[in-house]
């Protein structure tokens, strides 16, 4: 007997049908987006709500809630997402970033604005979050770890230029500005202003920009002179400072892989337990003399000084050990001492014990303490800030797209928000 013709649902695209979705339901009871929404429900967001302009019995579109953008840009750190068009993506096509949002209408060029715009408000948000867990008393400040870490910038190598390609370039902005005024004086056409509006405008960013270079470049001509005076002859032999014309703000510097590329330098201050305390943006090179900006912060924050701190070799020179040793008493820095070089002649051993036997009281107590087994069993504890590096830089922190350093800064404190979320959850479960 033969069989008759298969029978099969075909698709029918041009029916029109109502879905039913319980985004509650979708999502499962033990997912971390609920865990980011809770701490975004225990924050308080009056800041962000004073900012918004629409108001009730006023004319003008409401914005999204501020508690829903945060909660987006949150899970999406923690997903190493850090595209404003992706999240827009994801937010129409994904359930966790759907039931998030809960509906409310999202676009990139929203999402992009709040994840920048919004640096100090965040700084805020970072010292009450970590304040509530000190006052539940999960962590402390009994030991503080602090370590510079690099993150790569959103400029490419050949963006450098010296004063000649500087000079250069402001020159072919102010050109380009006045060529484009004299051709809309010449032909005020109704279909092509728009476009030459559009023309102008990146024009004039492109002499700020110059501007902003020109004026990075002459900060560095004149650090460069400073360390002439003590160092004529190195810096003889150096090229001349360049600028990047793409994010005037960022610097070359060596990575931890031996690259140069253009980046910028965050340090970061956390607990034994992982909770990052602190994060800090800078231009600077090396990590040289920011450990006690750092513990200053940590004070204003928490209000009071960690009672010891473990730094990185470079972090904390002689001179800032005893100007912190003056300033902050309590304070017992561990950091170990420059290694000192084997291939010397007596004479410049005899030298180095006499200098030594001159020093601060403040600076012999600190080799006394790193040269105690004590001591260096305690150091050892710093390599969790290592930890905590590696787990955000995982998440996205090692390459920004975003230019300036205040922009910079603004993404190191998602992320260090972000990263609080998971190390507070780790630690209410494992506290009785």
């Amino acid at each position: 007997m033969s069989k008759g013709a298969a029978r099969f649902v075909r698709p029918d695209r041009n029916q029109l049908q109502w879905d039913m979705i319980d985004l509650e339901a979708l999502l499962a009871a033990d997912h971390r987006a609920r865990l980011v929404w809770a701490f975004v429900e225990s924050l308080d967001l009056a800041p962000f709500y004073d900012l918004i302009a629409a108001r009730e019995g006023e004319p003008g579109r409401p914005p999204a809630d501020p508690a829903v953008l945060i909660a987006l840009w949150l899970y999406a750190t923690l997903e190493g997402v850090g595209s404003a068009r992706e999240l827009d993506r994801l937010c129409r096509r994904d359930v966790t970033y759907r039931w998030l949002s809960g509906g409310v209408p999202v676009n990139y060029h929203g999402l992009s604005d709040f994840r920048s715009g919004h640096g100090d408000l965040l700084d805020r948000l970072l010292s009450e979050s970590v304040g509530a867990l000190l006052a539940e008393g999960l962590v402390d400040l009994d030991e503080v770890l602090i370590d510079g870490t690099k993150v790569k910038a959103s400029a490419g190598k050949s963006s450098f230029v010296g004063a000649s390609g500087l000079a250069r370039a402001e020159e072919l902005a102010r050109a380009r500005v006045a060529r484009l005024k004299a051709e809309a004086d010449s032909d005020p056409g109704a279909g092509t202003r728009r476009k030459r509006a559009a023309e102008e405008r990146a024009a004039r960013e492109m002499t700020k920009q110059a501007q902003k270079a020109r004026a990075t470049l002459d900060r560095l001509m004149a650090e460069k002179r400073q360390r002439a005076r003590k160092h004529a002859k190195a810096e003889r032999d150096k090229r001349g400072p360049r600028v990047s014309l793409s994010d005037p703000e960022a610097r070359r510097m060596r990575f931890a892989d031996g690259s140069f590329k253009a980046g910028y330098n965050m340090p970061i201050a956390a607990t034994g337990h992982g909770l990052v305390l602190s994060v800090m943006a800078s231009d600077r090179r090396n990590d040289s003399g920011l450990a006690a900006p750092m513990i200053d912060d940590i004070e204003q924050r928490y209000g009071g000084a960690p009672k010891r701190v473990l730094l990185d070799t470079n972090l904390a020179p002689a001179d800032d050990i005893v100007a912190l040793a003056e300033r902050q008493p309590r304070v017992v820095v561990y950091a170990p001492p420059p290694e000192d070089r084997d291939d010397v002649t007596p004479a410049t051993l005899r030298r180095r014990a006499a200098a030594r036997a001159k020093e601060a009281e403040p600076l012999k107590e600190w080799r006394r303490r790193m040269d105690s087994p004590e001591g260096q069993i305690i150091y050892r504890t710093r390599r969790r800030i290592e930890l905590v590096n590696a787990q955000m830089k995982n998440r996205g922190f090692g390459q920004l797209n975003l230019r300036g350093l205040a922009k910079a800064r603004a993404i190191a404190l998602w992320h260090a928000l972000a990263h609080n979320i998971m190390v507070a959850d780790r630690l209410r479960t494992a506290a009785p």
